[in-house]
């Protein structure tokens, strides 16, 4: 699998926990999946009030555009509602056919 693509979905994965999912004193995780050929990243943070929202951003603005890159990127991605405070946003991107890591 080309690296790219996974690293791209991971930061801003991880920059979206940081801006938005963030409480003091609290951390997000970051977790990784290999299943067949499929790479599953995972990350959980404690706002679980703040879900995420796939939405255009304003043309005048510098930010706002996570998403869509990770909808661009990934196969497919989604946000899993855990016990509260938690939510999980992950992302799946599938090996080309034929090689794993």
């Amino acid at each position: 699998m080309p690296v790219d693509p996974a690293r791209q979905v991971i930061a801003e994965l991880a920059a979206n926990a940081t801006t938005h999912g963030r409480v003091a004193g609290r951390d997000f995780r970051l977790t990784l999946h290999v299943v067949a050929d499929t790479l599953r990243i995972e990350v959980t943070d404690t706002r679980g009030e703040r879900l995420p929202e796939l939405r255009p951003p304003s043309s005048d603005t510098e930010s706002g555009r996570g998403l869509l890159l990770v909808e661009a990127l990934a196969d497919r991605w989604g946000v899993t509602e855990g016990r509260f405070p938690r939510k999980t946003v992950w992302a799946e991107l599938r090996f080309p056919s034929g090689r794993t890591p």
